[in-house]
C-alpha cells in the first residue's frame, strides 16, 4: 500500500504487476463503488492482472478507505468532481498514460464522465460495470432496501473493515441519492462524446438498476458494446468474477487485434 498526495490530501493506492505483463500493455485503473475502497476489491485486482497480463492499479477516492478527505460538503455534482478533478490528477501523479478504466457502479459513472471529457490522460478503453447514467426508481428502491439492511444487520460492522467511518460513508451515499436535487441527475448527454471503445456490463438481477442503463451506453457510444451476466446482481466482480474477467479479457483482446 502506498499514498499519493493530491491537493494536499493523501490517497491510498496499490499496484498489482504480473511478472509476465506485456511490455507495451496499458495499465488497468480500478474505480470503486459508492461504499468502496482499495481493500473492498479483495482478490479481484490480482486475478484481473494475471488474466490480462497487464498491471492493475486501484485507489481509494478521497473520503474512502485510508485516504484523506477534502474539507467541503458533497454536492450533487460529486461524480463529475471525481471524474474531472480527482481522477486526472491521480493518473498524472502516478504517470499513467492511456489507462483502461474499469469502474463499478459510482466508479463506472466516473469512468464514463472521464472518458467523455477529452481530458488528459485519455483512456485507451473503458469497462463500465453496473453503471448509472440516470436515477431510476429501481435505484431509489434499492437504496431504501439497503437502508433497512444497514439498520437491521451486521453490515455496519462488515463495512468497518474497509472504512474507518462506515456510518459517514453509508449516509453520504444514501442521502445524496435520496435527495430531491439528485433525482434529476443524468449523464446520457455524455455518452456520444466517449471516443474510446467502451464495454458496459450488468447483471440481469441488478438490485439498483434496469438493463436500460447499459442499453443506452451501447446505443449511444460510438464504439459501445454491452454484455449481460445471467444470475448476477449489482456486483459482478464479487458474484461472478471469472465470467466478468473473461468478458474484459475478450473485449481487450479484440481491441488488440484491431490494432494489429
Amino acid at each position: 500500500m502506498a499514498f499519493v498526495e493530491i491537493d494536499g490530501i493523501a490517497l491510498e493506492y496499490e499496484w498489482w504487476r504480473p511478472q509476465d505483463a506485456a511490455a507495451a500493455a496499458s495499465p488497468v485503473v480500478l474505480l470503486h463503488e459508492a461504499l468502496g475502497s482499495v481493500s473492498i476489491w479483495r482478490d479481484f485486482p490480482q486475478r484481473l492482472a494475471a488474466a490480462l497480463r497487464r498491471p492493475v492499479m486501484a485507489y481509494s477516492r478521497q473520503g474512502y478507505g485510508r485516504s484523506g478527505r477534502e474539507d467541503r460538503p458533497r454536492g450533487v455534482d460529486y461524480l463529475h468532481r471525481e471524474a474531472l478533478h480527482w481522477l486526472p490528477r491521480v493518473l498524472s501523479a502516478l504517470e499513467i498514460e492511456h489507462p483502461v478504466l474499469v469502474g463499478h457502479s459510482d466508479g463506472a459513472s466516473i469512468a464514463l464522465i472521464c472518458a467523455a471529457s477529452g481530458l488528459a490522460p485519455r483512456p485507451e478503453a473503458a469497462v463500465l460495470i453496473a453503471p448509472h447514467v440516470e436515477v431510476e426508481p429501481e435505484a431509489i428502491a434499492g437504496i431504501e432496501a439497503a437502508d433497512r439492511l444497514w439498520r437491521t444487520t451486521d453490515w455496519p460492522q462488515r463495512l468497518a473493515r474497509h472504512q474507518p467511518d462506515p456510518q459517514r460513508v453509508f449516509a453520504a451515499w444514501r442521502d445524496t441519492w435520496r435527495s430531491p436535487e439528485f433525482r434529476a441527475w443524468n449523464i446520457e448527454a455524455e455518452i456520444p462524446k466517449i471516443a474510446c471503445p467502451v464495454l458496459a456490463v450488468q447483471g440481469d438481477r441488478d438490485e439498483y438498476a434496469t438493463l436500460a442503463q447499459i442499453e443506452k451506453i451501447a446505443r449511444g457510444a460510438p464504439r459501445g458494446k454491452m454484455a449481460v451476466l445471467p444470475q448476477c446482481g449489482h456486483s459482478p466482480h464479487r458474484e461472478r468474477p471469472e465470467a466478468l474477467i473473461a468478458l474484459i479479457a475478450d473485449f481487450l483482446h479484440q481491441l488488440d487485434e484491431e490494432r494489429t
